[in-house]
């Protein structure tokens, strides 16, 4: 099934503005990938035992959700519309009807997505009547209206009222309710199931509010047998720790059990190493137990709460030794933090012989009557004593809402002692709310930690006592008060579990662990109010039209809202280095603020291009995130729920609300906002052009450029539209009617994949805008046109006239053919036992050594006549064409070798044949060893510590027509001092030769398999600061005049291979040494070699931190190195006659070239 994107998530996020509800006009799309329909509708199925309850996940709070009334004016209704209705994924509704406030049949009124369904504020006229009717409104636009007759709305003179709706129930009454939170919330109940007792008696507390079972029913005596309900389990397709765990469960009936399964799972997923798997089945088992959706019963056994708590404990004290586990991974630490809010407390008193007891006393009093002591000794004592269970929490939340309902009924001690009881026994569920939690706190906390305690606190106070007329700097200082506390208690937590813990600090360590994630959960409804009120204050155009006039401090608040939440997602242990740095790099950007100048350049715009950069990466961490969330859960929340009988509806959206409830959901939101402010200032309409041009084809959407992928049926051009790349494929190899490519990612203009795609002379562009990603993909399967230049990218509905052109034959349908008038010529070479000797670079020429050996040594004599162009190249020499035959030969594997390469000349690819074929080769070239005799000649001429890179030059590749760039294998760090690594570091790079993606290259150049060989080239290894690519003819511009580079941090493999982010991307003039930068470097991270290292063949990744960069921060220097590789650029071209692709590094204050080779163009 092909990805769908959650790209429309945001539309439906309900945006309140002080006491109104408005729709939302921003648009979020961030790239979460699926591969399962998902429904974003709402999570909510009426049935017969459970009751209605408006209430979010832990992560919104109570203030959030509270309904703020707005009170009509004189001769006006405000009516709130709100329809109950689940839709597919993508798909909105609208409200289409007679009068003008409802698009007078003309049109759409778009509703919000909430979690009490799809919601409408209007204001009428008193006294008008009108008809309506809603509309689903789908992917492609098209509509799908509501059968039956018109609905008819007849509205009185003024009031402030609420209707709820059914889809295609046009004849229902439409009732007007009176708008009042406690009233709507009781009134909305009677349109669906009424349950045993009201919703409003559930109480307040996140842990009821989330209930999702049966509703509470008090009983005269033992009656809970009586009211369950039969349960089956389907374990069809289910193996391993899954399957386990719906076994087990099957025979735990009561809560206890239940923890006792996740208990053994978590234990025996550590001894067979699956303990991802244990994590996410116990995080979702646990939070269908916590909210009713699985039950609870009795079991006929008798244990206490404290065989809870001890249970708890011992999942607890697992649980902390493998987050404090360096080797836990960072998907690990995220499903943990889910599983923590589920467990009971384990405090003293919770693991005392008798817990609890105080609802005994209580259910003896003399100043109540006997029925209720009855059903308080029922439905509370006797089950909590015999098998607690969550259903307790609702039941007693429920009996306190009813004695306290009508004041003076019973006497005030007989509430206060229940009130008391209810307080503990919230504290045994973790129920209670964040400032209960947090005072639990007090006593352990030093000097400095009650200090941030108070400050919180007092922020916190002051925030909901203001309800949402708070200012953006009360919300910050609140949120800068929050990131101190948390700061405190992460710290706190860092030194782990010791062995010695005694209980009373494993039990403190609990509330410091669930403190900080609740802190976590406020931070949500923080960064929410603060995005409305940056929306409110003007949104994204008010931001760049304050840009344009020069006025950055507007951008102050909003900048400073991003910190902060991307801060938090590093306290939660989301990638703490990646976040930090990103955090850093905003900062700084504020900080440094508007200039009118810096270099040469507009500050403005130098200014923005470097915050789009950070803006870019930071959303690039919310969708890392989101990945991982939607790698986590959705298959093993599909299995489970299936198995255990789970309701679809809350199978189908557990993900998005995993991810809607956090933080990562508000970051992303304010990424979104920003960015769309940036474009704006910066005129970018999130095109970014590779390989210019025009071309018509069908628009085909592909996950990835691999051969196979284009649908055989795709006859004549085809205009890819590409989910990711790795920045190294061919798309020829694709298939030969691919005219152009959308890559719907950031890409290297000068990528492998870019350099390819242009000698190809295939229209490649990429898009990184979520509203034309969005507009793109309406169109997939359809006739198109594109256009792409240096002044933007067109995409248009084009007439179908594949007549026109003749195009080859799909090479993923069929591999045997070769593409016919495209062969490009190999030279000759001479793989003789004469030529058998190592070949110092300086004699290295085509005939032995291939195109880039002689490349190379043609630089190594050019490098000392270079001037004010200067430049070095490092040292090497060449083991020529022949070695690997000659290493055939040794290993007796000669002819083994000759029948599989004759295979592959002409198998197909329309199985997996060719993959075993090409495999086979590989791993037999990779056995082979490198002569003794040239070994020792190396050794002669490199120190033994030495580091060297171990370098393909085959003579199929750096040839005019075809580069092959990036093709073929590079080995960085290595020595001599281990011959075995090296030696196996020079058979990769022979063995590349016959990957599934070099022979398909030469297949579609024309070229035989038996006529590519390969020598190596062995040089010193560089560690540079910075590496770059160059093209002396600007791809882009395709203007003689200009060198166009790309530069990345660190190796440069970064910066070929396509890593996902941007280069420093500069022009820079050949003769008048203008520089213009295009944009700033933002990958995540840069390559590097310490010489502390082993020389093993790898790479360290270090996080990289771009206000600390030169090149981004420094104007002037950025100038210098620009007009420098512009000089190169120059030189080199006027040298070796043509335009050329330029690879170097700069280490220090010395500029290498490791490679040129001609452009294609």
């Amino acid at each position: 099934m092909g990805s769908i994107y959650l790209r429309s998530l945001h539309c439906q996020f309900l945006y309140r503005k002080q006491l109104t509800f408005r729709p939302n006009t921003t648009i979020f799309y961030p790239r979460i990938s699926f591969s399962f329909p998902f429904s974003p509708g709402i999570n909510r199925h009426f049935n017969p035992y459970k009751p209605l309850v408006f209430a979010v996940s832990a992560a919104l709070t109570i203030e959030e959700e509270k309904m703020r009334v707005k009170l009509s004016a004189p001769g006006k209704v405000c009516l709130n519309i709100c329809l109950d209705l689940q839709v597919k994924y993508g798909e909105h509704v609208v409200i289409l009807g007679s009068a003008k406030e409802l698009g007078s049949w003309k049109k759409q009124v778009p509703m919000s997505w909430s979690e009490r369904g799809w919601v409408c504020d209007f204001e009428f006229d008193g006294g008008q009547s009108a008809e309506f009717k809603f509309v689903i409104v789908g992917n492609d636009k098209t509509l799908v209206w509501e059968t039956g007759n018109n609905r008819i709305l007849k509205l009185p003179e003024g009031g402030s009222y609420v209707i709820v709706c059914h889809w295609n129930s046009t004849g229902e009454p439409v009732k007007l309710l009176p708008l009042g939170l406690e009233e709507y919330r009781d009134r909305v109940e009677d349109v669906g199931h009424k349950p045993t007792a009201d919703a409003s008696e559930l109480g307040t507390s996140p842990f009821v509010g989330q209930w999702q079972g049966r509703a509470a029913s008090f009983m005269q005596s033992n009656e809970h047998h009586d009211r369950e309900v039969e349960r089956k389990w389907d374990t069809t397709g289910l193996k391993g720790l899954a399957l386990k765990l719906v076994e087990e469960d099957k025979n735990a009936r009561n809560w206890w059990r239940k923890l006792e399964v996740v208990r053994e799972l978590i234990h025996e997923s550590l001894e067979i190493g699956e303990l991802l798997e244990a994590l996410i089945c116990s995080a979702v088992y646990l939070k269908w137990v916590n909210t009713g959706q699985i039950p609870c019963f009795e079991d006929g056994g008798h244990h206490r709460p404290n065989k809870h708590a001890e249970i708890s404990r011992d999942i607890f004290c697992e649980l902390e030794k493998i987050t404090c586990s360096k080797d836990t991974s960072p998907q690990e630490l995220l499903v943990i933090r889910k599983i923590h809010p589920c467990l009971p407390s384990f405090k003293a008193e919770f693991t005392a012989p008798v817990p609890l007891t105080r609802i005994r006393d209580i259910a003896h009093r003399n100043d109540i009557s006997h029925d209720l002591k009855q059903e308080i000794k029922h439905t509370i004592q006797n089950k909590l004593h015999r098998n607690a269970g969550p259903e307790d929490l609702v039941s007693t939340e429920a009996m306190l809402a009813r004695i306290t309902k009508n004041p003076g009924e019973y006497s005030e001690a007989f509430i206060e002692h229940f009130k008391i009881f209810h307080q503990e026994l919230k504290d045994f569920f973790n129920a209670g709310s964040l400032t209960e939690q947090l005072e639990s706190l007090r006593e352990s906390l030093d000097e400095r930690g009650v200090s941030a305690l108070a400050a919180f606190l007092e922020c916190k106070k002051s925030l909901d006592a203001a309800a949402e007329s708070n200012s953006v700097l009360d919300l910050i200082k609140t949120m800068l008060s929050l990131s101190a506390l948390r700061q405190v208690i992460v710290k706190g937590l860092e030194s782990g579990l010791k062995n010695d813990a005694s209980d009373a600090a494993i039990a403190m360590r609990q509330k410091w662990r669930l403190c900080e994630i609740g802190l976590e959960d406020f931070t949500f409804f923080l960064l929410s109010r603060l995005h409305n009120t940056h929306e409110a204050m003007g949104g994204t155009n008010w931001l760049a039209d304050h840009l344009d006039t020069k006025k950055a401090s507007s951008w102050n608040n909003p900048l400073r809202s991003l910190i902060l939440g991307v801060h938090q997602l590093g306290l939660s242990g989301w990638k703490p280095g990646e976040c930090a740095a990103i955090g850093s790099e905003l900062t700084a950007w504020q900080e440094k603020g508007l200039l009118d100048k810096e270099g040469s350049e507009d500050g403005k715009r130098i200014w923005a291009l470097r915050l789009k950069a950070t803006l870019n990466r930071t959303r690039r961490l919310t969708e890392e995130y989101s990945d991982a969330l939607l790698q986590i859960f959705p298959k093993k929340v599909q299995m489970l729920g299936k198995a255990l009988g789970i309701l679809e509806n809350s199978v189908r959206t557990y993900a998005e609300a995993e991810i809607r409830a956090g933080v990562i959901f508000q970051v992303s939101k304010l990424c979104t906002f920003l960015l769309k402010a940036v474009r704006t200032a910066l005129g970018s309409q999130g095109w970014d052009v590779l390989v210019p041009g025009s071309v018509s084809g069908t628009l085909v959407q592909v996950e990835t450029i691999v051969p196979g992928s284009l649908p055989s049926s795709s006859e004549g051009p085809v205009i890819l539209m590409v989910n990711k790349a790795e920045g190294d494929e061919e798309v020829t190899t694709a298939g030969s009617n691919i005219t152009g490519v959308i890559l719907l990612q950031e890409l290297p203009h000068l990528s492998h994949l870019g350099v390819r795609a242009r000698q190809e002379k295939v229209i490649f562009v990429t898009c990184e805008d979520e509203e034309q990603v969005s507009d793109i993909q309406k169109h997939a399967g359809k006739y198109m046109r594109l256009e792409a230049s240096s002044s933007g990218v067109d995409l248009s509905p084009s007439s179908n006239d594949r007549g026109a052109v003749s195009f080859k034959k799909n090479l993923s349908s069929n591999g045997s053919s070769a593409a016919k008038g495209v062969a490009v010529k190999v030279p000759a070479f001479n793989k003789g036992n004469s030529s058998l000797r190592l070949i110092p670079l300086a004699e290295a020429d085509v005939l032995t050594s291939g195109a880039k050996a002689a490349a190379c040594s043609r630089l190594a004599s050019l490098a000392a006549a270079s001037n004010t162009a200067s430049f070095r190249v490092p040292s090497g020499v060449v083991i020529p064409f022949g070695s690997m035959d000659l290493a055939l030969e040794e290993n007796k594997s000669t002819k083994k070798f000759m029948t599989l390469l004759q295979k592959i000349e002409t198998e197909g690819v329309e199985n997996d044949e060719l993959d075993k074929l090409c495999k086979q080769l590989q791993l037999l070239v990779s056995s082979l060893r490198l002569s003794d005799d040239l070994f020792d000649s190396i050794m002669s001429i490199f120190p033994n510590e030495a580091r060297l890179i171990v370098r393909s030059s085959a003579n199929v590749e750096d040839l005019v027509g075809m580069s092959a760039a990036g093709l073929y294998e590079s080995i960085p760090n290595v020595s001599l001092s281990n011959p075995a690594v090296f030696s196996d570091a020079v058979s990769q790079v022979w063995a590349s030769l016959f990957t599934r993606r070099a022979v398909l290259s030469r297949r579609a150049a024309g070229i035989s398999q038996k006529d590519a060989t390969m020598a190596v080239l062995v040089q010193e290894m560089l560690s540079p600061d910075l590496s770059f690519i160059l093209h002396t003819l600007s791809p882009t511009e395709q203007d003689h005049n200009i060198v166009e580079a790309e530069i990345a941090p660190g190796l440069g493999e970064t910066l070929a291979s396509g890593t996902r982010g941007t280069p420093w991307r500069v022009l820079s003039g050949k003769f008048d040494r203008t520089v213009r930068t295009l944009a700033f470097a933002n990958f995540s991270e840069e390559m590097a070699v310490s010489g502390a290292d082993p020389a093993d063949g790898e790479v360290h990744r270090l996080t990289v931190d771009y206000s600390k960069k030169p090149l981004t921060a420094d104007p002037k220097f950025r100038q210098q190195f620009s007009q420098h590789l512009g000089a190169i650029g120059l030189f080199l071209e006027q040298k070796f006659g043509c335009p050329q692709d330029v690879e170097g590094c700069c280490l220090g204050e010395d500029i290498y070239v490791v490679q040129t080779r001609p452009q294609p163009h």
